[in-house]
């Protein structure tokens, strides 16, 4: 019973730590789902899984050594969300000087919301690979059992955050413009994260 507490202790703590950011990410993909219907409410939730699935699977490859993550090169994955939040801002510029409905400021549909996550989450890697190297198979499932919970109220908790109906509104009248610009900043974080200036230099 001891071992098993402290497995989910473990797991609990390790999820919480590594996905603080995320929280972020959902709150964004949530409120853009509010305001504009995209992404739809089940492609968020089934995005999140899939992407926490994705950065599991890989860890566990490389705990095993079966892969190995380049370091140095994780900050390529803030390009993502950057390229994505500038494309957003340029479409919705060309609109607004057109006189026409700016494009869902969000990215539609799983892949997108997949990867998202799969970008915000790539360092997670290097902290999941030690642990589940360490760990036996029953271990490794309660792990991944609380993981599947913190999903869920990760997801619960981000429509939660933005759930006010005055948040709701300011995004439908400025989110064609907050949202992008916001896509960009998660990119600059992920840059910053990963210390992106450094193998620049």
């Amino acid at each position: 019973m001891d071992s098993l507490l402290a497995t989910v202790g473990t797991a609990v703590g390790l999820f919480v730590g590594t996905n603080i950011d995320d929280m972020m990410v959902l709150a964004v993909l949530s409120a853009s789902s509010r305001a504009t219907g995209r992404p739809r409410r089940w492609e968020i939730w089934a995005g999140q899984y899939l992407g926490i699935a994705i950065l599991v699977g890989v860890s566990f490859a490389a705990s095993r050594g079966l892969d190995r993550i380049p370091q140095g090169w994780l900050w390529l994955l803030g390009l993502i969300p950057l390229s994505l939040g500038i494309y957003k801002l340029a479409a919705t510029v060309r609109a607004h000087r057109r006189g026409e409905r700016p494009p869902a400021p969000a990215p539609g549909g799983l892949p997108g919301v997949t990867g998202l996550i799969v970008a915000n989450g790539g360092d997670n890697v290097a902290a999941y690979a030690p642990v589940f190297a360490t760990m036996g198979a029953a271990a490794a499932a309660v792990t991944i059992a609380v993981f599947a919970v913190g999903v869920a109220i990760w997801c619960l908790a981000g429509s939660w955050l933005v759930s006010h109906h005055r948040v709701t509104q300011t995004l439908e009248r400025w989110g064609h413009w907050i949202i992008p610009v916001i896509y960009i900043l998660i990119g600059l974080y992920i840059f910053q994260k990963e210390g992106a200036l450094s193998h620049l230099r």
